[in-house]
């Protein structure tokens, strides 16, 4: 049976520290902790946080194939995507007050998303976006001469 509060697709994140990368993401991008799991000694077993609908899982390095950045000389496999709502710009500094690396600033982008991407104190990789201009798929490819299917 699927749980209907359950997002369709979801990432996992991995940390050295995962108490403090819960705190970080709560401070930085207003991310709730949505469920938490800790063993016997009070470590972190498993746990969520909800952002909108969507939840991301938050864990430590519980096998050698699953590691923080940290661990593996600051390489990532995957960038966690957000999409806000509400003022781009604004969430940047909020990113950046609470200690995020802004590694790239807010720009508004070919296909209508103003985008900012960050790197977190354990090196994951984060891109946050808001829509501010519709554009359609001959517009993209006016702008940028890629060849775009998939959208009107």
């Amino acid at each position: 049976m699927v749980d209907s509060t359950f997002p369709s697709l979801s990432s996992a994140v991995c940390y050295v520290d995962p108490r403090a990368a819960l705190a970080f993401l709560e401070k930085a991008f207003g991310f709730e902790i949505s469920m938490l799991i800790e063993d016997g000694e009070g470590n972190i077993a498993h746990s969520e946080m909800r952002f909108g609908d969507s939840i991301v899982m938050v864990g430590n390095e519980w096998t050698d194939d699953h590691k923080s950045p940290r661990s593996i000389g600051g390489k990532n496999t995957q960038t966690v995507h957000i999409q806000v709502d509400t003022d781009v710009d604004a969430h940047c500094e909020r990113a950046r007050a609470a200690g995020f690396e802004i590694l790239v600033e807010p720009a508004t982008q070919f296909y209508g998303d103003r985008t900012y991407r960050c790197r977190d104190p354990e090196g994951h990789i984060w891109t946050v976006a808001q829509t501010v201009e519709t554009v359609s798929a001959a517009q993209m490819e006016a702008a940028t001469g890629l060849k775009i299917t998939g959208i009107a």
